[in-house]
C-alpha cells in the first residue's frame, strides 16, 4: 500500500523505546504494549516482569480523570506515576489514557454550570500537563461516537457542543491538548469500530481531520473481535484506512474466550493483519492475566495459573518472524517528526467563490523547505515561509461533492510528509461576503437577520432573514470590525414565552476554534413578542481587526432580534437588594440599588439584570430600579455601570430568592379596596386573617385595613 500517511507530527522528547530486554517486539518502529494489572505494573504470580514482555504501557484506569480527581482540586497521581516512571526507567514508551471520556469522569462535574464545567476541564488539562509536560502519546478523547458513552454530554456542552461541524467540542478538546503538548501524538480512540458504528467513526475522525484539528492518529480499541476471520478483518481495516489515510493504533486488543484454541485462532487471524499494516504504529493488548481483565471472568488473559495459554505461545513465535520484525510504521523510530494540519476556512464552499486555506506545519528535528498544496491533483500553491496561507479560487465549473486537499511538506534533506483534508463544493454560486457594504463595528449592534451573504452551510444554516424564531442547530455568521483589543460583553435582544433556549458564540479562526461565550440559557421574557436584553461576557478577548463571529443556536424555541457589544473593563461598585421581608413572592416590587464609580472617567448610566435578563436602567446616583419577579426562582441581580466612553466598568452580583407565588413584600400604602380579596400578610411577612386591622401587605403593596 502506498504510504500516504506519513503525516505526523513532532518528536516526543522522552520515553523512547529501546529493546534492552527480551521484549516480544524487536521491531524498532512498532511497540507491543500492555496495561497495568489491578492497578499495579507487575502482574506477579510468578509471571515474567512487565519489561520482559512489553515495550509500551497504558494505565487501565489510574490516569483517567475520575481516578485522579475524584474530589475537585485534590489529585491522586500515584498510580499514573508508577506506570510513567516504570516506562521511563526501562526506556520504553507510555500512553496517557484518557483526557476526555464520557464514562469515567468525576461525578462532581454534573452539578456545575456550563462555564464551571469548562473551567474544570481546563484545570484538569493544566494539572495533567503540569505533572507530565512531555508525553509520547495521549488518548485525547475516548469513545465519543454517538451512543457509546451517554455521560459524554457533560463534556460536550462545556466544550462548545456540536456547532458548525457537528463535532466542535472534539475539535476544541484536541486544540486544548495541542496547546499544552505540541510534541505529543494526539489520538482519537473508540470502541470496536471494526464491527459496529464503522461509518459513524469514519465520519467523526474525517471531520476532525478535515477541519484542521490537531489529531495525529486514530485508535481502534479492538475489543470483542472473537470470530472475525482474516478476510473480513482485513477488509474493514482497509475501509477505515482508505477513508482516513492517517496513522492508526490498535489500542485495546483482547480476545475474551475461555477456550484456548478459539483464542489462539483469533490471534492468528487478526494480529498479523494489524501488525503488518504499514499505517499501524503499534498494538496495545488490554490485559494479559486470566481473571484480571475486564472481560467475562477475565478470560482474555494470555496467562492462566502462571502458564502461557496457546495464544501467548503463538504470539511469542510470531514476533520472532521476519514479517513481525520488519513491519513498517508511519512513525519510524516511534518518533513524531512532522506536525501538519490543514485548516480550510470552511468545509463547504460555493462554486466560483474563494476558499482561504491555512496549513499549520512544523518539524521536530528537520527544516521545512517548501509546502506544495494540491486540490485533487492540481498544484494550487507552493509555500516557502510561515505562516503557510493561500487561497483557492473555486472554479465555477467544479462538480459538486467532496474534494481532497493535500499538503506535501518537503524538508531540506529531501524527505516528504503528507497530510490530507477536504472541502465540499456546493451547487450554489452565491459567493460569501458581508451583508452590508459597511462592516458592523464593535462596539456596536448587529441585527440577527444581517448574517453574511452566501450559500446555506457556508455562512448560515437553517436560518431565515424574515424570521426571528430560532431553531435547534441553527447558526449564522457575521463579518465585523473590532475597534480595539479587549474583552467584550454582549446584550442579546431575545423574547421567549418559556425558558429552555440555549445559544453561544464562537469564532472559527485559522489557528484555533475559539468558544467565545458560555452556553447562554434563555429565560422567559413573558412572550415571544416581549423582547429584553440578555447580558453576558465573552470568555476570551478579541483582537482589533476583522473577525467572523458565529451565533450558534444549541436549543431553539425563542426569538432573537439583535446583539450589541461593548468593551469591558474592571472597575468598582456594589449592588444592593433592599430586603423588607425574609422572603419574596412573584409580583413583588423589589428595590435594587447600585453604587458605582468609573475609574478615570464618569458613569453614564447603570444597567440592571436579573439572571442576566435586563430589568432597568438608572441614570442618576444613587442608581435605583425596581425588580418584579414573574416566577419563583433564585435570581442573581447584576448591576453594570457604563462609562461615558461606552465601556462597561464593573459587574457585581447579589442573589435573592423568590419562594412564593403570592406577593409578600412592600411597595407603597394603598386604600383597602384596592386589594380587597388578595391574601394578607403582616409587616413580618406572616399571613393574617380577614379580621386583622392595621397595615397589611397585599400583592406586594402596603394596604391600610380599618
Amino acid at each position: 500500500m502506498q504510504r500516504e500517511i506519513k503525516i505526523c507530527l513532532l518528536l516526543a522528547t522522552v520515553l523512547l523505546p529501546a529493546a534492552s530486554f527480551a521484549q516480544l517486539s524487536t521491531n524498532p518502529d512498532k511497540f507491543l504494549g500492555n496495561i497495568t494489572t489491578r492497578g499495579n505494573v507487575e502482574a506477579g504470580g510468578g509471571l515474567p516482569k512487565f519489561y520482559e514482555l512489553w515495550n509500551q504501557i497504558t494505565c487501565e484506569n489510574e490516569s483517567k480523570w475520575q481516578s485522579v480527581e475524584g474530589t475537585r482540586g485534590t489529585y491522586n497521581w500515584s498510580g499514573a506515576d508508577n506506570a510513567f516512571n516504570y516506562a521511563k526507567k526501562n526506556n520504553f514508551t507510555y500512553k496517557f489514557h484518557a483526557l476526555v471520556w464520557g464514562s469515567q469522569y468525576p461525578g462532581w462535574i454534573e452539578n456545575l454550570s456550563y462555564t464551571d464545567r469548562y473551567n474544570a476541564i481546563t484545570e484538569w488539562y493544566d494539572a495533567a500537563h503540569s505533572r507530565y509536560p512531555n508525553l509520547p502519546m495521549i488518548d485525547v478523547v475516548n469513545e465519543a461516537v454517538e451512543g457509546h458513552q451517554q455521560g459524554t454530554h457533560f463534556m460536550k456542552e462545556a466544550l462548545g457542543g456540536g456547532g458548525k461541524t457537528g463535532y466542535d467540542w472534539l475539535i476544541k478538546a484536541f486544540e486544548m491538548a495541542y496547546e499544552r503538548w505540541p510534541n505529543t501524538i494526539l489520538i482519537y480512540n473508540d470502541f470496536n469500530t471494526f464491527q459496529w458504528n464503522t461509518d459513524q467513526y469514519i465520519d467523526l475522525v474525517t471531520t476532525l481531520r478535515d477541519a484542521g484539528a490537531p489529531v495525529d492518529a486514530y485508535g481502534c480499541q479492538s475489543h470483542d473481535l472473537g470470530g472475525v476471520d482474516q478476510t473480513k478483518f482485513k477488509n474493514v481495516m482497509k475501509k477505515i484506512q482508505d477513508a482516513l489515510k492517517m496513522p492508526m493504533y490498535i489500542t485495546e486488543y483482547d480476545i475474551g474466550d475461555s477456550n484456548d484454541a478459539n483464542q489462539k485462532w483469533n490471534y492468528q487471524q487478526q494480529f498479523p493483519v494489524m501488525w503488518e499494516a504499514d499505517y499501524c504504529a503499534g498494538v496495545t493488548l488490554w490485559g494479559y492475566v486470566y481473571g484480571a481483565t475486564w472481560t467475562t471472568d477475565g478470560n482474555s488473559g494470555l496467562y492462566k495459573d502462571g502458564k502461557e495459554r496457546s495464544a501467548m505461545t503463538w504470539l511469542k513465535q510470531y514476533m520472532e518472524t521476519d514479517a513481525a520484525k520488519n513491519a513498517k510504521s508511519p512513525y519510524p523510530g516511534m518518533k513524531k517528526e512532522a506536525s501538519i494540519y490543514i485548516r480550510p476556512a470552511a468545509l463547504k464552499v460555493a462554486r466560483g467563490d474563494v476558499l482561504p486555506i491555512y496549513v499549520r506545519a512544523s518539524m521536530a528535528t528537520k527544516t521545512i523547505e517548501k509546502i506544495d498544496l494540491y486540490v485533487e491533483d492540481e498544484l494550487i500553491a507552493t509555500m516557502t515561509e510561515a505562516p503557510y496561507r493561500t487561497e483557492y479560487n473555486v472554479p465555477a465549473s467544479i462538480t459538486s461533492g467532496w474534494k481532497t486537499i493535500k499538503a506535501v511538506v518537503t524538508t531540506t534533506d529531501g524527505a516528504t510528509y503528507e497530510r490530507l483534508s477536504r472541502f465540499s463544493s456546493l451547487a450554489s454560486t452565491k459567493k460569501r461576503k458581508p451583508y452590508s457594504e459597511t462592516l458592523p463595528q464593535l462596539p456596536g449592534t448587529i441585527s440577527i437577520s444581517d448574517y453574511d451573504e452566501g450559500a446555506q452551510g457556508v455562512t448560515y444554516y437553517n436560518a431565515d432573514r424574515e424570521k426571528s424564531s430560532m431553531k435547534n442547530g441553527q447558526w449564522m455568521e457575521y463579518t465585523v470590525e473590532v475597534a480595539e483589543d479587549g474583552i467584550y460583553t454582549f446584550d442579546a435582544e431575545i423574547a421567549a414565552s418559556s425558558k429552555g433556549g440555549i445559544f453561544h458564540l464562537a469564532e472559527y479562526a485559522e489557528d484555533n476554534l475559539h468558544i467565545l461565550t458560555e452556553f447562554v440559557e434563555v429565560p422567559s421574557t413573558g412572550s415571544t413578542s416581549d423582547y429584553k436584553p440578555l447580558h453576558g461576557k465573552m470568555l476570551v478577548p478579541l483582537t482589533a481587526g476583522r473577525h467572523v463571529l458565529t451565533v450558534l443556536v444549541d436549543k431553539g424555541n425563542f426569538n432573537f432580534k439583535s446583539i450589541s457589544f461593548n468593551r469591558y473593563e474592571e472597575g468598582q461598585g456594589t449592588c444592593l437588594v433592599k430586603a423588607f421581608s425574609a422572603e419574596y413572592g412573584v409580583g413583588d416590587y423589589i428595590p435594587v440599588e447600585a453604587r458605582a464609580t468609573a475609574t478615570g472617567s464618569t458613569v453614564s448610566h447603570v444597567n440592571f439584570y436579573a439572571n442576566n435578563l435586563y430589568i432597568g436602567t438608572a441614570t442618576e446616583s444613587p442608581y435605583k430600579v425596581e425588580f418584579v419577579p414573574k416566577e419563583m426562582d433564585t435570581y442573581a441581580i447584576t448591576a453594570i455601570a457604563v462609562s461615558a466612553e461606552g465601556k462597561e466598568k464593573w459587574s457585581k452580583v447579589r442573589e435573592l430568592k423568590v419562594t412564593s407565588s403570592t406577593p409578600t413584600a412592600i411597595h407603597t400604602i394603598h386604600a383597602e379596596n384596592d386589594n380587597n380579596d388578595a391574601p394578607a400578610y403582616n409587616l413580618m411577612g406572616v399571613p393574617v386573617s380577614a379580621d386583622y386591622r392595621g397595615i397589611v401587605i397585599k400583592n406586594g403593596k402596603k394596604v391600610i385595613v380599618k
